[in-house]
């Protein structure tokens, strides 16, 4: 259907084949060929993402396909993020990578305060919210040993991406409905509809 569409609209497109790793190399050949014989596909690609196989060459063709563009942010900026919003996705992101299997992603991590200090470092606090209080005790660990280690790896990426020293405390409180405050979401930059 989409092909014949193609056809009809006279429009031409690039086609990648993945999970080949899956498929026999006959039926494979033989697929390839009928789909460029509908005469709609410029480049075929075959690739199996999970192995990496003919991913280098897509990704290389597309690189290729890029204009190159005027700079939209300095070359040393790392984001278009405010610091305080970049610091607690990082922090997000390290309890999910801790506590993917164990964590509803019913959470989310807010820069409560960001204060620079004399020495040139900046000293972070942030609000980990979840939803119930049986999630709290799991961020937190026995002996406050989750929330230490996800810290740390925070605190370090932190220290990379800003080039100082980092002081970061990080909180857990219950808010049952976090998800629905208008608040959070014109912190992002977003519209709120309830």
């Amino acid at each position: 259907m989409i092909i014949e569409r193609m056809k009809k609209e006279e429009k031409r497109a690039h086609l990648v084949l993945n999970k080949v790793d899956k498929v026999k190399k006959p039926v494979l050949l033989d697929l390839v060929t009928q789909l460029n014989a509908e005469g709609v596909f410029d480049e075929i690609f075959m690739i199996s993402a999970l192995k990496g196989s003919g991913v280098d060459d897509l990704t290389d063709f597309l690189a290729g396909q890029m204009e190159e563009g005027p700079w939209h942010f300095p070359e040393d900026q790392v984001s278009d993020m405010t610091e305080r919003l970049l610091a607690a996705e990082i922090t997000r992101e390290k309890l999910y990578l801790q506590l993917h299997q164990e964590l509803p992603y019913a959470t989310t991590v807010e820069t409560e305060s960001w204060e620079e200090r004399n020495d040139g470092s900046v000293r972070i606090e942030q609000v980990i919210y979840v939803v119930r209080d049986s999630q709290k005790s799991i961020i937190l660990g026995k002996g406050g040993k989750q929330i230490k280690s996800i810290g740390g790896d925070s605190r370090k990426e932190l220290e990379e991406i800003f080039d100082r020293r980092v002081h970061l405390f990080l909180f857990v409180k219950v808010r049952e409905k976090w998800g629905d405050d208008p608040e959070r979401y014109r912190d992002l930059g977003l519209d709120f509809n309830a």
